[in-house]
């Protein structure tokens, strides 16, 4: 039996809402049902972080809070969380809370129109931060952007800033509205189901396999904000506990295909650091927060930055409909631009990442006009396995470069058996312009992409031989 009324805790209260247009953002119910108007729209896209709320959600015996993008974020993804917004941060007397002071001592607003939205990062990241650490504060306002103060007072704010203590009454009130059934929600002549198990999932689909599978949103919000689709029928994957685990063990890293950048990155980053590194580019904390590497493959953009890291190293992807399920290599998935491999009916279950091994070297990087929270012009991966100062083998990726993330199949086979060497390293790059034939648009030419392309497999040769280490290198990518 599935839960019809969609639950949350807003300003200390629990909301019960039926009927409910699964295609409202939160950012649209702040304004015009709850009034709340200290979130602001800018985008529209989960870009600028002027809708930026906090999300709570029980773990374990605690709440754990995260920044997200109230613009694309849909109404019903609240329920059974805690939603926060600026307006919840002044004490019961009307003082600022510490965050807000810090702003304020810090003179770190001008016209203020981003100011709520910094003021909502600077609370999540102090609920979740115990050391204010000038990297970490950096990454955290690369997500909202001010076009007026400069960031130095609001990086001050940043470090003189503290925590508030926990609130013991959002545990009760979260776990009073903890659910273990399924949602199902109509309004507006539209659906949206969230199941909590996979096998819940996997009938959902068989029964409506043309509806949106919603994951993060982060890009299927902007359909709606952007494009002004409606999207009908809505499942979504984030409350089926299954797909938001991350295992390791058979030599491999599991990856669920709900579970957000966020929670990913950690894992990854410990044994593919620059695979890391490209999950910190892709998007703001916002982003990661919400987006999943799942929804990332599933979107097949020629661009997404995880495709490249994730085809060079040999992932693969698990498919499944009602019970049956398949596994094919992530390269295997993307059949044209925007076209993959699913059937009607499929969906993604998830990623699996093989483990690192002792004589394999891997690096990426990505190449974009803006270093943080840019869409890249060119993306690279490259996995080499050496022995005896011979190639035994290596996988190339790159992503911009084609209709879908694509090896560098005759490049490899060029470069395969071959001593690495600078002259191999060379053939293996004029085999590159056999390999793609990229297009021109907004963020590079044609050329520009060939020879990014290039140059990165040669710095991946100098990266792999020693002949300069990554300080030298680190900032070729900016």
């Amino acid at each position: 039996m599935a839960e019809t009324a969609l639950r949350f805790v807003l300003g200390g209260e629990v909301r019960t809402l039926a009927d409910v247009d699964p295609n409202m953002t939160v950012l649209n119910y702040l304004r015009t049902v709850e009034r709340r108007t200290g979130t602001m729209e800018g985008c529209a896209e989960g870009d600028c972080g002027a809708c930026t709320v906090v999300l709570g959600e029980l773990d374990g015996s605690r709440i754990r809070y995260r920044a997200v993008n109230a613009c694309i974020l849909f109404l019903p993804v609240l329920d059974g969380k805690q939603l926060i917004t600026v307006e919840d941060l002044k004490a019961p007397d009307g003082s600022l809370h510490p965050v807000q002071q810090a702003m304020v001592d810090s003179h770190g607003s001008q016209c203020g129109f981003c100011t709520p939205g910094i003021v909502m990062s600077l609370f999540a990241f102090h609920k979740s931060s115990a050391k204010p650490d000038r990297a970490l504060i950096d990454d955290m306002l690369a997500g909202n952007l001010c076009r007026c103060t400069g960031y130095r007072p609001i990086v001050d704010a940043a470090m003189a800033a503290n925590g508030a203590t926990p609130d013991r009454r959002s545990v009760k009130l979260l776990r009073s509205i903890r659910r273990d059934r399924p949602l199902a929600l109509t309004g507006n002549g539209r659906r949206y189901f969230a199941p909590t198990t996979a096998a819940d999932l996997a009938r959902l689909r068989a029964a409506y396999p043309d509806a949106v599978m919603l994951a993060g949103g982060t890009d299927v919000g902007l359909w709606v904000t952007k494009q002004q689709r409606d999207l009908n029928t809505l499942i979504y994957v984030g409350d089926v506990a299954d797909l938001k685990k991350v295992r390791m063990g058979d030599g491999r890293i599991e990856i669920g295909a709900a579970v957000t950048y966020t929670d990913a990155m950690t894992a990854v980053a410990k044994h593919y650091p620059d695979f890391g590194e490209l999950i910190r580019r892709l998007g703001s904390v916002q982003i990661r927060n919400a987006g999943t590497i799942g929804g990332n493959i599933a979107n097949a953009s020629p661009i997404g930055d995880s495709m490249p890291a994730l085809i060079a190293l040999g992932a693969t992807v698990v498919l499944r409909k009602n019970g049956k399920r398949r596994e094919l290599p992530l390269d295997d998935f993307f059949l044209d631009y925007r076209r993959t491999a699913l059937a009607l009916g499929e969906f993604i279950e998830a990623v699996h990442l093989p483990l690192p091994e002792p004589a394999r070297r891997f690096h990426a990087w990505k190449l974009s006009k803006r270093f943080d929270q840019d869409i890249s012009a060119v993306c690279g991966a490259y996995s080499l396995d050496l022995g005896g100062g011979r190639v035994r083998d290596i996988r190339i990726c790159y992503g911009g470069m084609a209709a879908t993330p694509k090896r560098a199949a005759r490049c490899e086979e060029t470069l395969r058996g071959r001593r690495w060497s600078y002259d191999t390293v060379e053939a293996g790059v004029a085999a590159l312009s056999e390999d793609y034939a990229p297009l021109s648009d907004m963020r590079a030419s044609g050329h520009y992409r060939t020879l990014a392309a290039q140059n990165l497999l040669r710095k991946f040769w100098l990266r792999t031989t020693g002949q300069v280490g990554a300080g030298d290198v680190a900032t070729w990518g900016r």
